[in-house]
């Protein structure tokens, strides 16, 4: 899955009715995960959470909760044995009101209402599904209002201007679509070359 269809998947997640049971599956479904890996998530076969939460190895563990406990919920999830060992990358609470999730390699955190979380889904994106704009960065955050533009026009002008020494000074303007969303994108570059 691409970082549009992620963000479709859980737009439509957070627009249903919020189910304590089901919640951890569907997140991990939105996020691209086959449907073998939620099966043995399901079984208990590769669910090895010690606080009747779901835990994924090496991604994310997953607990739902009753209204109000969200913030002890996730204090739960991180002092939890299993996610240190199971090398989770993420906690994640909710009580389909309120959401609160931590990376744990980077303490950055997001707490927000629960039909709000589409908007912090590019948080979970780089380590949940490996997609990243910025590959340098730890983590990013995207808007959810995301339209991926596969045409992007654009117009492009320069000038350069010689001197008598031998060096040259040149400028470029390009004027076009940003790669998501719906705003122009303006690229300004100059270049200063010395000629021996």
């Amino acid at each position: 899955m691409n970082a549009v269809e992620i963000e479709q998947a859980i737009s439509e997640l957070a627009e249903q009715q919020f189910d304590t049971a089901e919640f951890p599956y569907a997140f991990l479904t939105a996020f691209g995960n086959k449907e073998t890996t939620i099966k043995r998530l399901r079984t208990g076969a590769s669910n090895k959470s010690d606080i009747d939460g779901v835990l994924q190895t090496n991604n994310i563990h997953i607990k739902t909760c009753a209204a109000g406990e969200v913030a002890g919920t996730l204090n739960d999830l991180r002092s939890s044995p299993t996610t240190l060992r199971a090398k989770a990358k993420f906690i994640l609470a909710t009580d389909g009101i309120d959401l609160e999730a931590e990376d744990i390699t980077t303490c950055e955190t997001i707490a927000c209402r629960y039909t709000d979380f589409p908007d912090h889904f590019g948080f979970f994106l780089p380590r949940l599904a490996g997609i990243s704009d910025f590959p340098f960065l730890p983590s990013f955050n995207m808007g959810s209002n995301l339209d991926l533009n596969r045409m992007r026009p654009f117009t492009s002008m320069g000038y350069m201007h010689e001197f008598d020494n031998g060096a040259s000074l040149s400028g470029d303007l390009r004027i076009g679509r940003a790669v998501y969303g719906k705003s122009p994108t303006v690229g300004i570059g100059t270049s200063y070359t010395l000629h021996f």
